[in-house]
């Protein structure tokens, strides 16, 4: 009785494991910054609902994840071996049921906070399906459209979860699309890191078709984002400098160190500079909201 429960036990840790593995390479650079943007934007957040607005973020990632990963496992064989599918520690037919199990899992979890976060759900799943099942990933510019709006979706039904109310006010609304916009033009900078395997199987980022450019972009924009997020938020005259300091570490960090394990650093790096710009709106909210 005990070894069985025990066994049990195993194959659900292993189960929970796996789903873990789908995202895991998300937590850094999605699920934790929209869980602080949430409860930073929204109006009257509830504390007591943080892991609510993790879980909601986190099973549509998993669902997004999973739709991605199944495109082409042979791929991640080769860059990424610890994923789920190309370890072996579920097959594609299975990972593909789970991708579709969570479809409706999300469009009812997302219908308890309201309208809004319902359409919120609905968009994000249009966007995934269009990244993934239909090829949207394979252009530079279509991919990065596609996942600024996606994200945008979460930043905006994630706000609302943490929140008090069924919809977004103006500042919060605001505060979405300035993040989608900054993501827009900046998150080339997680494609850095997989540029090798990019050329190896032909994908076109902008990392691969104007990698000169794309380092330019990060030397200049990152700073220039730093400087005008610290005014539009009213940021204090000191931590706007650290922060437009950290901003030029940040940009400066793509052009001059080009080897991909400096990528990978500087991915970290520039992952943590969009997380503190997540926290911008609640400095707001702090200390100039009535």
């Amino acid at each position: 009785m005990l070894s069985q429960a025990l066994d049990s036990g195993r194959r659900i840790s292993a189960h929970i494991m796996t789903l873990f593995l789908f995202t895991k390479s998300d937590i850094l650079t999605t699920l934790l910054p929209v869980t602080l943007f949430a409860l930073a934007n929204a109006p009257h957040p509830n504390a007591t609902r943080i892991l609510v607005i993790m879980i909601w973020i986190w099973i549509h990632l998993l669902k997004f994840d999973i739709s991605n990963q199944i495109q082409d496992p042979e791929e991640d064989k080769r860059n990424k071996p610890d994923r789920p599918l190309p370890a072996g520690r579920i097959t594609t037919q299975n990972a593909v049921d789970v991708r579709w199990l969570l479809v409706p899992v999300c469009l009812i979890f997302s219908a308890i906070y309201g309208r809004q976060t319902f359409t919120y759900s609905c968009c994000f799943e249009a966007l995934s399906m269009w990244y993934n099942e239909f090829g949207g990933h394979k252009a530079g510019l279509s991919k990065n459209l596609l996942t600024a709006i996606g994200y945008t979706c979460l930043e905006a039904g994630a706000t609302i979860v943490a929140g008090s109310s069924p919809c977004l006010d103006s500042i919060s609304a605001r505060a979405v699309a300035l993040n989608c916009a900054v993501f827009a033009t900046t998150l080339h900078a997680q494609d850095f890191k997989d540029e090798e395997g990019d050329r190896f199987i032909g994908r076109r980022t902008i990392v691969t078709l104007f990698p000169t450019f794309a380092r330019i972009s990060m030397v200049i924009g990152v700073p220039l984002w730093s400087f005008f997020l610290s005014r539009l938020w009213s940021v204090d005259f000191v931590c706007s400098v650290v922060f437009m300091a950290y901003g030029i570490v940040v940009g400066g960090r793509f052009m001059i160190y080009r080897t991909s394990s400096a990528d990978k650093h500087s991915c970290k790096l520039y992952s943590l500079w969009f997380a503190i710009a997540h926290l911008l709106p609640g400095y707001w909210r702090f200390f100039y909201s009535t």
